[in-house]
């Protein structure tokens, strides 16, 4: 620890601190441009000098480490002269266009000429000025005069981001920010830059002139995404969600927030809202009132009660959904006597349910897996599914962790890859083995799989060298090894392989509140999964927020079992065209901006949050609509009068939390054949981000719809690659695009789920039949 003054007062930091990091400490601020504290030390735009004792001249607060006795003046004369020099040069050739500037109210260099500007300028010279720049759908770089080039954009994304797609070109006063030539923005986090720059040169698309800093109403919120559970500040104007910012948590998402989680608001007031409750009959939709609706389902729940016995009935039940909605939705089908419930409906593989001793989590705290000195990520597109993740685990390995993959694609994951396999789908369980049995013989081990047929590979061993050695280590799967159809047996190697290196493993949670139905028991105890659900159809299906083309492992299967039903009720915010077409009644719920409620993330931690605008039309929080059918069908304990209320009934989750398996086993025999590779692209994760404009016209998005395959498959099957392919799952089929990609494995077709493009074929994962098409 080093003693150091700053204006007078007397502190000790530790060693290695810059002046501007003990001034913060203290609460003395200092202007600055391009600091902060999650970046590297740029010390470029000077703001930030101030006089430091026995100093020829006053020196950058940023960039200046502290030494022992060191005396420190922010505000003396000569400090005050240096940072009004500063910002008399960054407003020489700034525009003065302040009342039509987006920034303007929340723009750090406005505040500052305040404090450090003169009244009038003495360069009557010409402004110079900056051709706008194309950064995409999300970022908006018109104005780019605006840029006093403190390249804290440029840092970012290299350094977060992990790819330097923003850079500065030419020198002096020429110089300029710029996307490479020809390309935007299209990182998941590019968004962050935003929030970044301290002034109006790069500003958001979607909200740009919208309305006025200084009038929205900020109100804090959770993400409703993917299972991280960043926090957010959601800003409200006229009851409508006009903006989304990050709210720092150090400890989940840091100060940033994925792009998702930042514009799919827009989806929240899409043409496809349902704001009154609908009831078809004689083919048609017809809007109704609450009390119609609600006799109604209530009838249709009775009448296939009577007729075909309770088990004829199935709850499917979206893991979007709030804790609060979840545990009331099992509890009504249970009180019912439907035990036909679950929220897995992505998953083809349930033969771990039974060994199960708890509920699915990551295994540690999102902290303690990103400083963990090796990961294995196994079946994971993790900078699709975990953006802010793939982000701690880069910084991570900048620190010296060591990151492993096994995946079915060879996905650039922006940074050092210490052992990594790419198989088929159909190996993925072999591979995993491998990595136990080498883990084994490194710790002179047993395990009780059988591995005497395991061929251990070199970058196999590699990966269990990374493990074994490794003073902590996790291993985590991600949504593709939980929508695997031998998730089970991913399950019980990742069990074993973690007992005997002593590694954490755990689960990537898919959704942002997977773990919190789990938590509540959204579960089958004695009756069907999803899986069975759909491939023995049940009479009735009750749906909460789930569109099941979408949402489903298999959405041709899902579908025709939805279209056979005798009555599909659901309870949607949003009135999607497949839910007309097989739901026999709708009802309006409030999304996570319209309810009170709470999500549960992959580390175990219930976030509560509150509504930030009234619900739409008649729109009902569904905790809400699900209580007064409890009341409606006289079923005992559904009294609740808030969601507080509803949550006092969870009772004690760290106790649930536990992936341990009572039994483990597993085939390590790998198949043959082709095989989809069908993940869910970033923005068709959840029905908001479907419905938001913005993040539909990325290249992310725009790229979901094609298909690819190894060159050689291509060749082999007589399919040229950049034309249309015939693709054929069961009885569904689809025409795409095709491009050869040789960084996957030769038997795979990359293509789609969860796209509108690909919803008439099969299983994610399942074989595949592909001609040209």
């Amino acid at each position: 620890m080093l003693e150091i003054e700053i204006d007078g007062k007397k502190l000790t930091v530790p060693q290695g601190s810059t002046v501007i990091e003990a001034a913060h400490s203290v609460g003395t601020y200092i202007p600055h441009f391009c600091y902060h504290k999650k970046l590297s030390i740029a010390a470029n735009c000077r703001m930030c000098l101030v006089e430091v004792e026995k100093a020829p001249k006053p020196l950058p607060a940023c960039a200046t480490p502290v030494t022992d006795g060191m005396k420190v003046h922010t505000a003396s004369p000569l400090a005050k002269k240096a940072q009004q020099g500063v910002m008399e040069f960054l407003l020489i050739n700034h525009p003065l266009d302040c009342p039509i500037c987006d920034q303007g109210g929340e723009c750090q260099l406005q505040d500052l000429a305040v404090g450090y500007g003169n009244s009038t300028s003495r360069y009557e010279e010409d402004k110079r000025v900056v051709v706008g720049k194309d950064m995409g759908p999300l970022v908006s770089a018109e104005e780019m005069s605006r840029c006093i080039h403190c390249t804290r954009c440029v840092r970012f994304t290299e350094e977060v981001g992990g790819f330097q797609e923003i850079g500065m070109a030419n020198r002096s006063e020429f110089s300029e920010i710029l996307p490479f030539l020809g390309k935007t923005v299209d990182s998941e986090i590019s968004g962050n830059v935003i929030d970044l720059c301290p002034v109006g040169a790069l500003t958001s698309k979607p909200f740009r002139y919208t309305t006025r800093a200084w009038e929205l109403s900020r109100r804090k919120s959770v993400s409703p995404h993917d299972g991280l559970g960043s926090n957010l500040v959601v800003q409200v104007k006229s009851n409508e969600v006009m903006r989304v910012l990050p709210l720092e948590n150090e400890a989940i998402n840091e100060c940033w927030i994925a792009d998702r989680d930042r514009f799919s608001y827009e989806g929240l007031n899409s043409a496809e809202r349902l704001q009154k409750p609908m009831i078809k009959f004689d083919g048609k939709w017809h809007e109704t009132d609450w009390e119609t609706a609600l006799n109604y389902v209530v009838k249709g729940l009775s009448g296939v009660s009577a007729d075909h016995g309770k088990d004829a009935i199935g709850f499917l039940l979206n893991p979007h959904s709030t804790t609060e909605e979840l545990h009331l939705a099992q509890k009504l089908a249970r009180a019912f006597g439907v035990e036909a419930v679950d929220y897995r409906l992505g998953r083809s593989d349930f033969s771990a349910d039974s060994a199960k001793q708890g509920a699915e989590w990551l295994g540690s705290s999102i902290v303690e897996l990103a400083e963990a000195k090796s990961v294995l990520v196994v079946g994971s597109t993790l900078r699709k599914e975990q953006p802010l993740l793939a982000s701690r685990l880069r910084q991570s390995v900048k620190k010296g962790g060591e990151l492993n993959i096994i995946h079915v694609a060879d996905d650039n994951l922006l940074t050092q890859i210490k052992g990594k396999l790419i198989v088929s789908p159909l190996a993925l369980v072999n591979a995993l083995s491998q990595v136990l049995k080498a883990v084994a013989e490194i710790k002179s081990g047993a395990s009780e799989i059988d591995l005497a047929a395991v061929e251990v590979s070199a970058e196999a061993r590699r990966i269990a060298e990374s493990l074994t050695g490794a003073e902590t280590a996790s291993v985590v799967l991600g949504n593709v090894a939980q929508r695997h159809p031998a998730y089970g047996q991913l399950l019980s190697l990742a069990q074993e392989i973690s007992r005997l290196s002593g590694a954490r493993f755990g689960i990537l949670a898919e959704a942002a509140n997977s773990v919190g139905a789990e938590l509540v028991g959204a579960l089958p105890k004695n009756g069907d999964n999803a899986a069975a659900m759909i491939a023995k159809p049940k009479k009735a299906y009750f749906l909460l927020n789930a569109e099941v083309e979408f949402d489903s492992y298999n959405p041709q299967a899902a579908v025709a079992a939805m279209k056979q039903a005798a009555t599909v009720i659901a309870l949607t915010a949003y009135k999607g065209q497949g839910l007309l077409d097989y739901a026999d009644v709708l009802l309006p719920i409030a999304p996570f901006s319209e309810t009170a409620g709470s999500f549960v993330n992959m580390e175990g931690k219930l976030q509560t949050f509150n509504g930030v605008v009234k619900p739409l039309g008649e729109t009902r929080p569904a905790w809400k609509v699900l209580r007064v059918l409890g009341n409606m069908l006289n079923l005992s304990g559904f009294e609740q009068n808030s969601a507080e209320e509803v949550r006092a009934e969870f009772g004690d989750f760290a106790s649930r939390l536990n992936n341990a398996l009572s039994k483990v086993a597993a085939n390590p025999a790998a198949g043959s054949g082709i095989v989809r590779v069908g993940e869910v692209p970033m923005y068709q994760a959840d029905a908001i981000c479907r419905r938001a404009p913005s993040l539909q016209a990325t290249n992310e998005a725009k790229g979901a719809a094609t298909a690819h395959a190894h060159s050689s498959l291509l060749a082999k099957l007589g399919v040229a690659a950049g034309s249309t392919a015939l693709l054929k799952q069961g009885e569904g089929e689809a025409r795409v695009r095709i491009e050869a990609d040789d960084s996957l494995p030769a038997d795979v077709v990359r293509v789609a789920a969860a796209h509108a493009s690909t919803l008439a074929l099969g299983g994610m994962f399942d074989a595949i039949e592909i001609k040209q098409g």
